[in-house]
C-alpha cells in the first residue's frame, strides 16, 4: 500500500501538481484501492486542524502581514544602520540583525523576504554592492526567522510530534542567535576579502536617540512576544493574538499610518497564506495515517536503529537525509511526511526532543536555499528582479556559516535544551 502512494505522490508531483494535491490524492487513490473506508479521508483531514497551537499560524501571519502595512520595517532597517555605523560591509551586517528583529514577529522565511528582501536588496546595492552579493545575504538570513520565535515550522513540528510547543520555540533563541553571529563573522571575512563599501550613513548620538524614539513601538513588538514566551504566562497561540492586537494598537495610535484598508488587504493575505498551508496540514495528515496504517514508522524506527543506536550517528543521518530532502519537498509537507517517522526512532534512541526539532527545521530552512525547489531563491529572484542562476551563484559562499551552524546544533545539545529547561525548572 505505501509504495503505491509513494509512486503516486512521485508522479503527481513530477506532473507539476501542487504538494498539497499530491499528498490528498494519492491518499485517496491509496484508500479507494485498498478498500479502506473513504469517510477517513475527511476525518482524518479535519482532525488534524482540530489543534489549539495552529491557532497561531494564521495569527503570527496576520501579525507580520499588518507590521508590514505599518511600515515599521523602514524604521528599524534605519536605525541598525546608525547603531552599526560606518564600519565595512555595514549594510549586509544591518540585513542580517534587521532580519534577527523582524523575525520575532513574523515567524517565516518568506514572509521575511516579502518584507525585508527589497530594502535589503535595493540599500545594498545602491551602497556598490554586487547585486548577487545582496541577494544572497538577504536570502540566508531570512533563515533566523523559521528558528528565531515564533516559527511557524516549529508550531506545525511540535503539532505532529507532541512536543511542547512553548519549549520548542524558546529551544530556537540561542541557534537563531548563533546563526546571526557566524552569518555576520562571514560578512566581516568577505569584507577584507572582497573590500566590501563602507555605510555612507553619519550616525550620531540625536540621530540615534531620535530614530529610536521612532522606532521604540515596533522593536518591543518582539520584545513582547518572547518575554511572554519566556514568562510562562503565555503559549503561542496566546502570545500570537497579543500581538494581532499590538500592531493594530501601533498602526492606529502609535504611528497612525495603518487604514481599514490595509487592515482588510492584510487579513486577505492571510487568508490566502493561511489556507495554502493548513491545506497541507490536512493532506498530509491523511498521508501519514496512510503511511502508519502500513506500519512504515515502526519499519523505519526499526531500520534506523539497526543502523545504529548512537544518538550523534542517527542526527547526522537524519541530516543527510533532510538535507537532500529539502532540495526537492517544500519544507511545511517535509515536517509533517517525514517527522512523524522519523522521530520516534530518535527519541527512543536517546536524541533530546527538543534539539531534533530545531535540527529537523534548520535542515529544511537551508533546503529554501537549494535548487530545484528552493522557495527563498525564488522570492528573491522576483523581488530583486534577477535571474535565479545569479540568485544562486550569490547565494553559494552563505551556505558555510549555515551548515557550519547546523553542525553545532547537531554536536551540542545544550544549544538548544539549555534555555527551555533553565526556565522550566
Amino acid at each position: 500500500m505505501s509504495l503505491v502512494l509513494l509512486a503516486i505522490f512521485i508522479v503527481a508531483l513530477l506532473a507539476g501538481a501542487p504538494i498539497a494535491i499530491a499528498l490528498g490524492l494519492s491518499s485517496a487513490v491509496a484508500i479507494v484501492a485498498f478498500d479502506l473506508p473513504i469517510h477517513v479521508l475527511v476525518q482524518r483531514a479535519v482532525n488534524a486542524l482540530d489543534s489549539t497551537p495552529l491557532l497561531a499560524v494564521p495569527l503570527f501571519i496576520l501579525a507580520a502581514n499588518l507590521l508590514n502595512a505599518i511600515g515599521v520595517t523602514t524604521h528599524i532597517f534605519d536605525l541598525v544602520r546608525l547603531v552599526v555605523g560606518r564600519v565595512r560591509g555595514a549594510v549586509a551586517q544591518v540585513s542580517i540583525l534587521v532580519s534577527l528583529i523582524f523575525s520575532g514577529v513574523s515567524g517565516a522565511a518568506l514572509a521575511d523576504i516579502g518584507a525585508l528582501g527589497k530594502i535589503q536588496v535595493d540599500q545594498m546595492v545602491a551602497q556598490g554592492y554586487r547585486k548577487e552579493f545582496a541577494a544572497g545575504i538577504t536570502i540566508a538570513a531570512a533563515t533566523i526567522g523559521p528558528i528565531f520565535p515564533p516559527s511557524i515550522p516549529l508550531i506545525i513540528y511540535a503539532s505532529v510530534t507532541n512536543v511542547s510547543a512553548v519549549q520548542l520555540l524558546v529551544a530556537g533563541i540561542v541557534p537563531a542567535l548563533l546563526i546571526t553571529l557566524f552569518l555576520m563573522a562571514q560578512v566581516a571575512v568577505m569584507a577584507r576579502l572582497y573590500n566590501l563599501p563602507r555605510d555612507t550613513v553619519r550616525p550620531s548620538l540625536r540621530a540615534v536617540a531620535q530614530k529610536a524614539v521612532l522606532s521604540l513601538p515596533a522593536l518591543l513588538a518582539p520584545i513582547m512576544l518572547i518575554g511572554g514566551l519566556l514568562s510562562g504566562y503565555f503559549g503561542p497561540t496566546e502570545v500570537a493574538g497579543v500581538t494581532v492586537a499590538y500592531a493594530l494598537f501601533i498602526g492606529f495610535a502609535a504611528y497612525r499610518t495603518l487604514s481599514l484598508r490595509a487592515v482588510w488587504d492584510s487579513l486577505r493575505d492571510t487568508v490566502e497564506a493561511t489556507s495554502g498551508i493548513l491545506l497541507i496540514v490536512s493532506t498530509a495528515a491523511v498521508f501519514a495515517w496512510v503511511l502508519t496504517l502500513d506500519r512504515v514508522p515502526a519499519l523505519a524506527g526499526d531500520y534506523l536503529l539497526g543502523l545504529s543506536d548512537n544518538p550523534l550517528v542517527l542526527l547526522l543521518l537524519v541530516n543527510l537525509l533532510l538535507l537532500v530532502v529539502g532540495m526537492f519537498l517544500e519544507s511545511i509537507a517535509a515536517i509533517l511526511i517525514i517527522a512523524p517517522i522519523v522521530a520516534p526512532a530518535l527519541h527512543a534512541a536517546g536524541v533530546d526532543p527538543l534539539q531534533l526539532g530545531i535540527v529537523f527545521v534548520l535542515n529544511l530552512m537551508i533546503g529554501l536555499l537549494t535548487p530545484p525547489v528552493g522557495m527563498s531563491l525564488y522570492m528573491v529572484s522576483i523581488v530583486a528582479k534577477m535571474p535565479v542562476h545569479s540568485v544562486v551563484r550569490g547565494v553559494m559562499p552563505f551556505f558555510i556559516p549555515l551548515v557550519l551552524s547546523l553542525l553545532v546544533v547537531t554536536l551540542v545539545p545544550a544549544v538548544s535544551t539549555w534555555l527551555p529547561y533553565l526556565i522550566s525548572q
